[in-house]
């Protein structure tokens, strides 16, 4: 494999890859070799460099803000440097890499040894036919089934008795109940168990004990030493904080729900069998819809598929049905051969994360409550960048981990995060590529449900509907007012970019290519303004903080000379964004993102 071929999307999922390899309609001929893009070359070559030195200037013990945030970094594993390991979310997966490695490692070996003695010796996957298919699932059921039980309780220590009720009684809001009140009393449950977890703090036994009991105190007046709520959270296992992480299950709730729904519409035959489907090449739309039958919706098929080891705790997210096809049957991605150069994407993007944390404090500098006037307009820019970049590489790591693991299991969940961070122009479809697996969860549960923005649906119930989508999204990540505002402006932000493609479409500029390319860069240079500052208000400074950084560049007249030749460098890296995504197409690759 070519090093430039280990960098092409079909690596990362091969569900982007064409199955003709022909060029798509109406693909330019390649402009890589041309005068313009030689230019540009030359300002990759060159403008980078200047923006890593700007923050690995600022982050050395001879900068006057360094003794504000040096007590936020710690001893790192490269000589002579520290390293930034004050993001509280990513330090404790970085943390426990090496005891995660060993889990990766032991949970296929003990499947294989596990299918290897049920199956008689034979652990070959399960040929065509009902009855291997059948017992090939059977067994994956099982085995799913004991590790998660071991794997959750690990985890969460008597906390997960909590996961096992609220698990129970959303089973039976979705088999239960009459079926004209599942999807409401679903949503319900749903979503006010994201408001009780961040309200009651997990439902501690402590806080339920002093709610159902009066405070005790002795003979002296004094309120004894801890009783025994508190000892019986001190039992929280290694992850005691269980609801921090438990949001990305509830999606599965909702989906296991809502697919089961769905499925009660059916006939009674098989829809493989009627459509006449092959079941061991099944299309991944046939096994998101009809992968599973109304009769394997049992309760040992939902705790395994909700409580699945490798994607329990982050995802990505994988619906009912497919988790049931491909269990079935296991799909050809799952082999050494797509495996390995997945696994050394993953260890890139991890050397990659830890070279930034040593050597760029952008972290640390951000949560230190710096006097922006001590930074340059380009410096306070390249802290707003590296820390998206940061954020960024802290969501993808882990989803790459555990999908990783997923594969290495044989289970292919969608890919995370298809574009790098830089490579984003469009508001619209920059979320078709971050956090992917949610994106099509959101299209197939909410937007979809909703109306969509199809040509029959007005405009203002579309931009409705892109507003319930993401008030959910606020509100799933965290609850607080910055993600409301995060969510709102991203909303916001869509606007502009529908009426500019209403203004200029393509198909009027189609005799004129290159001066539409210009134009749509000038639009996408906006584009990209606007969702720097949307997820630094959501995901790093806030509101407050983004007002002080645009201060300190806008202020000055350097920091507004700056400001111009930031968007011409960006019109640049938005040029060569374009051609890249006409070199997939002439691969046959329309990832729409």
């Amino acid at each position: 494999m070519r090093l430039l071929d280990l960098y092409k999307v079909e690596t990362l999922d091969n569900r982007f890859a064409s199955k003709t390899g022909e060029s798509l309609p109406n693909t330019p001929p390649s402009r890589w070799k041309t005068p313009e893009y030689y230019f540009y070359y030359a300002c990759f070559l060159t403008i980078p460099f200047f923006m890593f030195k700007s923050v690995y200037d600022i982050s050395q013990p001879e900068h006057p803000g360094y003794s504000k945030f040096e007590g936020l970094l710690e001893n790192g594993w490269i000589p002579g440097r520290k390293v930034d390991n004050s993001d509280a979310q990513y330090s404790g997966f970085r943390d426990n890499v090496p005891y995660m490695a060993l889990v990766l490692i032991l949970h296929p070996l003990l499947r294989r040894l596990y299918e290897r003695w049920t199956s008689g010796g034979d652990a070959q996957p399960a040929e065509a036919n009902g009855a291997a298919a059948d017992a090939r699932l059977q067994r994956r059921i099982t085995f799913d089934l004991t590790f998660a039980v071991i794997f959750i309780t690990a985890l969460h220590g008597v906390s997960a008795l909590k996961v096992f009720v609220i698990l129970w009684l959303n089973y039976q809001i979705a088999t239960a109940l009459p079926k004209q009140y599942v999807a409401v009393a679903t949503w319900t449950f749903n979503i006010g168990l994201l408001f009780a977890n961040e309200l009651s703090g997990g439902f501690r036994i402590a806080n339920i004990v002093a709610l159902l009991l009066p405070p005790q105190t002795s003979a002296a007046g004094s309120v004894p030493g801890p009783g025994v709520g508190e000892w019986i959270d001190s039992y929280g296992g290694l992850v005691p904080r269980w609801e921090v992480l438990f949001n990305i299950t509830v999606l599965r709730l909702i989906a296991f729900n809502m697919d089961y729904l769905w499925s009660l519409d059916r006939r009674a035959s098989s829809p493989i069998e009627k459509k006449n489907l092959d079941p061991t090449a099944l299309s991944e739309r046939d096994r998101v819809s009809i992968g599973a039958q109304p009769t394997e919706y049992t309760f040992p098929n939902y705790l395994a598929y909700i409580l699945y080891s490798p994607l329990y705790l982050t995802g990505p997210i994988i619906n009912f049905n497919d988790y049931i096809a491909q269990s079935r049957h296991p799909l050809p991605t799952t082999t050494r051969t797509t495996i390995l150069p997945y696994a050394l994407r993953f260890l890139l993007c991890l050397l990659t994360m830890e070279l930034v944390l040593h050597y760029l404090y952008a972290v640390a500098i951000s949560k230190s409550s710096p006097d922006w006037k001590t930074y340059t307009p380009f410096q306070l820019s390249m802290l707003g960048y590296f820390n998206l970049h940061i954020i960024w590489l802290k969501l993808l790591i882990p989803w790459r981990f555990f999908r990783l693991w997923s594969l290495i299991d044989g289970i292919d969940p969608p890919e995370n995060m298809v574009r790098c961070m830089s490579d984003n122009y469009s508001v619209l479809a920059f979320w078709r590529g971050w956090h992917r697996s949610f994106n099509r969860w959101i299209v197939r549960y909410i937007f979809v449900p909703l109306g969509g923005s199809q040509s029959d649906v007005s405009k203002l119930r579309a931009a409705v509907n892109y507003a319930a989508v993401f008030t959910f999204v606020a509100l799933w990540h965290d609850i607080n007012l910055r993600l409301l505002i995060w969510g709102w402006l991203i909303v916001i932000f869509v606007l502009p970019e529908v009426l500019a493609r209403m203004a200029f479409p393509a198909k009027k500029w189609r005799d004129r290519p290159n001066q539409y390319r210009w134009l749509a860069g000038i639009g996408a240079v906006c584009n990209i303004l606007m969702l720097m500052a949307a997820n630094l208000v959501g995901f790093v400074v806030g509101w407050d903080g983004l007002k002080g950084l645009v201060d300190g560049i806008v202020s000055s007249l350097g920091g507004r000379v700056f400001l111009f030749a930031a968007c011409a460098t960006l019109f640049v890296g938005v040029q060569v964004m374009f051609e890249w995504r006409e070199s997939e197409r002439r691969r046959g690759v329309d990832m729409k993102c």
